[in-house]
């Protein structure tokens, strides 16, 4: 869909990415890293003034307090960060639970290390998506080694409630499952919701994994640095599997991000107010034309069903908005192993400056779903 924006010069809504850069107090501190020779392998585990910064900021905000030697990991992107993790934990035949829609790495992360992923349906219930506990529990069987967990939510804008991590985190300790916690819109919450990290729970922070990044929460994304939190042991088990993936990276990037987990907390909290505010321009222009938006409480996303606009399959929308109309989505199909599940939704980023999202809202006006 990206190229398909490219070819017809269409107003790209589809990837989640910003089109704009993150804070330039940041910016300047990875120019001067350059500059200044910061430029070979960091350590493996990365450099330690942004280990210390992860911890200083977890111990901030979640009240959980990790070893900045032993307990965490500096990978590059969140997305490394998830893929050793499954490399490293699981082994051929377990079982890894998994909210579905899901993130499109996490299935050939599974499949890499030789593991069986075993879905857990988000379905829309009026007020957000929701699961079944109970489909939850009847998933679990003596195979079931992992839980990959994604709040905020991609690509639903789901956020987890405490009362839903409490009931996933009963599950996990009764059968001793460990936890990969995908948090990398942490920050990025609306409407009262807050993010709660599901290692702060008890009896969790010794099973979790906690990921997230500096790409979502700075508005870098191209920087791929990502950080993984947890206890020692299996911290040191991510950490052999990343020796062989990549070893280390973006040195003059992790100094930077240092700086910004330490003095820039309060441009992300303009950032936050910035998104919900294109969140909510984007939805009156999808509901001006009709579509059932589905509920946002976080991250880059927006989805609508498609039926409502008289189109069982979202990918042919998609096509056909991109065509008529010069915007591109994506259809959200593609974050589903059960394709026809997926069929009638659709995803909007929101992440782009606020003179792109109006273009599109009137681009989207002069839709007309009797003539598409």
């Amino acid at each position: 869909m990206t190229a398909l924006a490219q070819r017809i010069s269409a107003v790209n809504l589809g990837q989640g990415f910003p089109d704009t850069d993150g804070p330039s107090r940041m910016l300047a501190v990875a120019r001067n890293a350059v500059d200044e020779g910061l430029n070979q392998y960091p350590p493996m585990n990365g450099l330690p003034q942004l280990r210390r910064a992860v911890t200083a900021q977890r111990l901030e905000r979640y009240a959980t307090a990790y070893d900045p030697d032993s307990e965490v990991l500096v990978t590059v992107g969140a997305t490394e960060a998830i893929a050793a993790s499954l490399i490293a934990l699981c082994e051929p035949g377990d079982e890894v639970l998994y909210f579905e829609p899901a993130y499109d790495s996490y299935l050939p992360g599974v499949a890499m290390a030789g593991g069986v992923p075993v879905p857990i349906r988000l379905r829309p219930d009026g007020g957000g998506f929701a699961f079944d506990l109970d489909e939850l529990t009847h998933a679990v069987s003596g195979r079931t080694r992992l839980l990959l967990l994604n709040s905020p939510h991609n690509p639903t804008g789901k956020v987890f409630t405490r009362e839903e991590l409490e009931a996933i985190a009963r599950v996990c300790r009764e059968h001793d499952i460990i936890v990969i916690s995908d948090e990398v819109y942490e920050y990025l919450t609306y409407d009262g919701a807050t993010h709660t990290t599901i290692a702060t729970l008890p009896g969790m922070r010794n099973r979790t994994l906690a990921v997230s990044s500096a790409g979502k929460t700075f508005s870098v994304t191209g920087w791929k640095v990502g950080w993984v939190c947890g206890p020692a042991d299996l911290v040191a088990a991510v950490r052999t599997a990343k020796q062989f993936l990549t070893f280390a990276a973006s040195a003059p990037f992790q100094a930077a991000v240092a700086v910004g987990l330490r003095e820039e907390l309060g441009w992300v909290e303009t950032w936050r107010t910035e998104l919900r505010d294109r969140r909510d321009q984007l939805r009156g222009g999808l509901e001006q034309i009709g579509a059932a938006v589905l509920p946002c409480q976080g991250t880059y996303f927006l989805q609508i069903d498609t039926r409502s606009l008289g189109y069982a399959d979202g990918q042919r929308f998609c096509q056909e908005l991109a065509q008529r109309c010069g915007v591109v989505a994506i259809p959200s199909r593609a974050f589903f192993e059960d394709v026809e599940a997926g069929l009638p939704y659709v995803r909007f980023a929101f992440c782009k400056r606020s003179d792109v999202v109006a273009e599109a809202t009137r681009r989207l006006s002069s839709f007309n779903a009797k003539e598409l």
